[in-house]
């Protein structure tokens, strides 16, 4: 029998709020994220907006040293990991560190320091590159590093699934605790991909919005949306088996009941057009969690305020949950944040635990235009409390990967 899994921990660094409880008072807020890039001097850039971290300082959870041999994307996680294992109340120990586990991935990895070593290869030569190069940009090390920090020694992977990352990465955590291979595990995604080569490449694929006004570039499902906001950050999550959490007294924020994930095999950067392969991973997981499609009371969207993502990604959902789709709740998280890329899918889960334990479902930011296409409720206006039981997450990455997850109000 698979075993039940729960979040017994939550740990975020994102654009509104260096901590769980300061980003979901300023999702509660309507804040928005998204400002003028000061990473790069965008002169000569269409793009001049993105959702940075403000005043994040790599030193409150690492000495000096330490931070210099990271890139960005790694102090990201460890930072998000530090929150989440001290919110969890659990203690590493030499008997037990090797039922504990890391999965955590990234969409990129360590462009930044790409960017900075190639650039003294160019114009110093091969000896000049840094020998600590391949360590700091490698997309593993998000994980490695979390689980040397703690002294995990259980499962430890990294999953690079594009914008899927996030969420695939606490799915495969959870089917490793279900199936007994570990009694808890760190899961989530990180990224740091506002830099000159990331923008650049994501705006010669137009992609990215080009608009200057903050509050009406990243518009998830709004008629006039151009394109997504690049954005930074990390979302890790503590999940532990029921019955180990409960034995040590464990917090229990909400239960993860389902996971699907399927391919759309269709286009390098489009969904599949008719939403069949979003659709296929929402059903998987609606079908793993033993519910049924009317169950579902809210949806955080994968909503990147792209033409077609937002127009295949309705489709999907109707094509998921047939008629009830018109009855469920919809936002996506992105209309302030921005898109975190591989970090997405794990902050976005928080977004869910945080809604169904605060009965709180945020409006979709910004939007003002309806697009007849879009046509589903996308809590606009405001935000709605409401009670939710099952929330489900959508997330989906380049190369056409889909991933679908499903939280589950706790009840012992």
């Amino acid at each position: 029998m698979k075993k039940r899994v729960v979040v017994t921990g939550m740990g975020a660094v994102t654009p509104i709020g260096n901590s769980v409880e300061e980003f979901w008072a300023n999702i509660k807020a309507g804040t928005v994220g998204i400002d003028d890039i000061t990473k790069f001097d965008t002169e000569n850039y269409k793009v001049k907006l993105a959702a940075e971290l403000k005043n994040f300082d790599p030193t409150l959870y690492m000495d000096r040293k330490e931070a210099r041999r990271m890139d960005p994307f790694c102090q990201y996680a460890i930072a998000a990991s530090v929150e989440a294992m001290k919110d969890s109340g659990l203690e590493v120990t030499e008997e037990n560190a090797e039922r504990i586990g890391v999965i955590i991935g990234s969409g990129i990895g360590g462009i930044g320091t790409i960017e900075t070593e190639n650039k003294k290869l160019l114009e110093k030569g091969p000896g000049r590159v840094s020998p600590l190069m391949i360590p700091m940009a490698i997309g593993n090390m998000a994980a490695g590093n979390v689980a040397i920090r703690f002294g995990l020694k259980g499962k430890c992977t990294s999953v690079v699934t594009a914008c899927a990352t996030g969420t695939h990465s606490i799915g495969d955590a959870f089917r490793t605790i279900q199936y007994g291979e570990a009694d808890a595990m760190l899961a989530g995604g990180c990224e740091a991909a506002i830099t000159p080569l990331g923008v650049a490449g994501f705006m010669n694929l137009t992609a990215l919005s080009e608009a200057t006004d903050k509050t009406r570039a990243s518009i998830p499902f709004d008629g006039e949306r151009s394109g997504f906001v690049m954005g930074e950050g990390a979302g890790v999550v503590m999940l532990e088996e029921l019955e180990h959490a409960k034995a040590r007294g464990a917090k229990i924020y909400a239960e993860l009941v389902g996971y699907g994930s399927s391919c759309d095999a269709f286009h390098i950067t489009s969904p599949a057009e008719d939403g069949s392969g979003a659709a296929k991973a929402m059903t998987d997981a609606i079908k793993d969690a033993g519910i049924q499609k009317e169950d579902v009371d809210y949806i955080n969207a994968h909503g990147t305020s792209t033409k077609y993502n937002d127009l295949f990604e309705t489709r999907a959902i109707k094509l998921a949950l047939g008629d009830s789709a018109k009855n469920v709740a919809i936002n996506s998280t992105k209309s302030m944040i921005g898109h975190l890329l591989g970090a997405a899918g794990g902050v976005e889960f928080i977004t869910c635990v945080k809604t169904i334990d605060d009965s709180y479902v945020h409006e979709t930011v910004g939007y003002k235009v309806a697009d007849p296409e879009c046509d589903l409720d996308y809590v606009t206006g405001k935000g709605r409390e409401m009670e939710v039981n099952y929330a489900l997450s959508n997330s989906l990455g380049f190369g056409g990967h889909n991933a679908s997850i499903i939280v589950k109000k706790y009840k012992d």
